[in-house]
């Protein structure tokens, strides 16, 4: 059964920065592309960055790019998302899933807050 599972949200204030983990397993092959999606309170549900499931190519909304990178580690079955410069606004919960695209399995969040 494929598991997603987020870590490394927390408080941080602006201009701050977090790292999250997003810890994958039972894929029956090497996953497949894994995405970054945040939803705010009252807000939809948005993809913010993906990466794919081989030579590792990577996709950002314009609201990231240039502060938040999105990497993975095969070895740990692991995606990385690197948040720096965090805004107020970037305030949210923030989930894994695969794929990118027509996305089957979600993790279960980690609450991001940017507050003074």
């Amino acid at each position: 059964q494929v598991q997603l599972v987020e870590s490394g949200g927390g408080l941080v204030e602006p201009g701050g920065s977090l790292r999250l983990s997003c810890a994958a397993s039972g894929f029956s092959s090497d996953f497949k592309s894994i995405g970054w999606f945040r939803q705010a309170p009252g807000k939809e549900r948005e993809g913010i960055a993906c990466i794919s499931s081989s030579v590792g190519n990577t996709l950002y909304t314009d609201s990231v790019k240039g502060r938040f990178t999105i990497s993975r580690d095969n070895a740990k079955n692991t995606v990385y998302l690197q948040m720096n410069s965090l805004k107020p606004e970037d305030s949210a919960v923030y989930y894994c899933a695969s794929p990118c695209l027509a996305t089957k399995y979600w993790g279960q969040g980690t609450q991001v807050t940017v507050s003074s």
